[in-house]
């Protein structure tokens, strides 16, 4: 029997109830989130679990949503069963002033390099990780580079304005 998104569903749903929740398939991938206290217990589930086999972890990454409070800050791991070539998306919201994420360098040793670039560009903190620190920006930054907190360009510069290309009024 082939694994689907409906046996994986079921599953997670027997094992952990309401706390796993808004399942979507996005191009018929299968995403849910959970709780962020329980993202090593649904890890391991995913890892562990004979019929589920999830034993390769093919990214993890983070999302900034800054109006979503409480939650603005998303980690997403992108898991495979290498067996039946299936692959779900996993996602766990935190507040971005407590942005406490436990690791799971334990699990899959790839995070541990993922969970590095993911803290260095958005201030992810993976309690219990073994060796957080920056891996690409200078340790002398301040600020996460891939947080939206920023205007994408200065709003004072008149080279970008329309008129400059002969859309709107005229140059002063």
């Amino acid at each position: 029997m082939s694994l689907t998104n409906e046996i994986i569903k079921n599953r997670l749903q027997e094992k952990f109830g309401e706390q796993i929740s808004d399942f979507t398939e996005p191009y018929g991938m299968l995403t849910f989130e959970a709780p962020k206290e329980l993202n090593l217990k649904v890890l391991q589930f995913l890892y562990d679990d004979e019929a589920l086999k999830f034993r390769f972890l093919t990214d993890l990454q983070a999302v900034h949503y800054p109006d979503d409070k409480g939650r603005e800050l998303a980690v997403v791991y992108h898991l495979h069963n290498l067996v039946d070539n299936v692959r779900i998306r996993f996602k766990v919201f935190t507040d971005i002033n407590t942005p406490d994420v436990f690791t799971a360098t334990q699990l899959y040793a790839t995070a541990n390099w993922m969970e590095r670039e993911t803290y260095d560009f958005f201030g992810v903190n993976f309690v219990g990780h073994p060796n957080l620190k920056r891996i690409l920006n200078v340790d002398e930054m301040d600020y996460f580079p891939l947080r939206k907190e920023f205007p994408l360009e200065d709003q004072t510069r008149r080279d970008k304005d329309d008129e400059m290309f002969g859309r709107g009024g005229s140059v002063n």
